[in-house]
């Protein structure tokens, strides 16, 4: 394993860390007796705010997953080469985003 890649690997592990207490600092939060004489604006102030922590949340735990995805190919040996083609990630894709598991192109087609 070459620096450059000791160094991805060191950056995705950071990462890995620092999404798990993400996800432990942000744990939605129930708001019990919603709508049981509350006033409405409170009410949806409630529903909103809960809406929008679960979906911060979901956003953190689907990040999680490709970190730890990144790190399960740098156990296996496949990490930098691309999943749809078989091609090397270029470096500088690595460097932006350590866990694409896409090439630009197999990434620029798969969004087209």
């Amino acid at each position: 394993m070459t620096l450059e890649y000791k160094q991805l690997k060191t950056q995705l592990l950071a990462e890995k860390e620092r999404l798990e207490a993400q996800i432990k600092d942000t744990a939605p939060v129930a708001v019990a007796n919603v709508g049981y004489g509350n006033h409405m604006a409170d009410d949806a102030s409630y529903a909103y705010e809960q809406a929008t922590s679960f979906s911060l949340q979901q956003n953190v735990k689907g990040l999680l997953a490709q970190v730890n995805e990144a790190l399960a190919r740098f156990e296996n040996g496949t990490y930098g080469v691309c999943a749809q083609c078989g091609q090397s990630i270029d470096h500088a894709r690595l460097k932006a985003i350590p866990y694409a598991p896409l090439c630009i192109h197999c990434a620029q087609a798969k969004n087209h």
